[in-house]
């Protein structure tokens, strides 16, 4: 089903490069927190994460973080990264990414969602008719509604990688 589909699969944010976002006029990446940066709950970013936002800072490429948890959780780890970032995005409804592209100050077309949930990451940028990418979880989740989740979802994962 089209509406579950990313526009681009890849192992993990780190293969995101600016000269791959340039090619395709992306200026603006609306990040997921959980599963994509770090792992759950976890306060600190996954091995290479904080470079790679430098990166593609350095390189004019904004980043915000929209995630579906409470800003209890979201704002110290977005300080830490020096990123803006919606709280209770309500993931997959379009609201949280819809107000990510104003805060971006940039058109649909230029923004790019990346995430590690179809249900939540992949379907809500389609619903709010922005790119996507989605990424492999970091690490797989513990809980049962995870797992579940993971198994209800694993038909629709892409297959292989649609790189840039």
């Amino acid at each position: 089903m089209a509406i579950f589909k990313p526009t681009y699969a890849l192992q993990s944010v780190l293969e995101i490069t600016p000269q791959a976002l340039k090619n395709l006029d992306i200026k603006a990446l609306v990040l997921d927190l959980d599963n994509t940066l770090t792992t759950h709950d976890n306060p600190v970013p996954a091995d290479g994460v904080l470079d790679w936002i430098a990166n593609m800072q350095k390189h004019g490429i904004k980043l915000l973080i929209v995630s579906n948890n409470t800003a209890e959780r979201v704002t110290p780890f977005a300080e830490m990264l020096g990123l803006h970032f919606v709280p209770n995005g309500a993931k997959p409804l379009p609201k949280g990414f819809r107000q990510a592209i104003r805060e971006l100050r940039v058109s649909k077309k230029q923004v790019c969602a990346v995430g590690d949930q179809i249900f939540t990451d992949i379907l809500g940028a389609n619903l709010a008719g922005i790119r996507s990418i989605f990424v492999y979880p970091i690490e797989p989740e513990k809980s049962t509604f995870f797992k579940i989740k993971r198994a209800v979802e694993k038909p629709l994962l892409p297959k292989k990688y649609n790189r840039f």
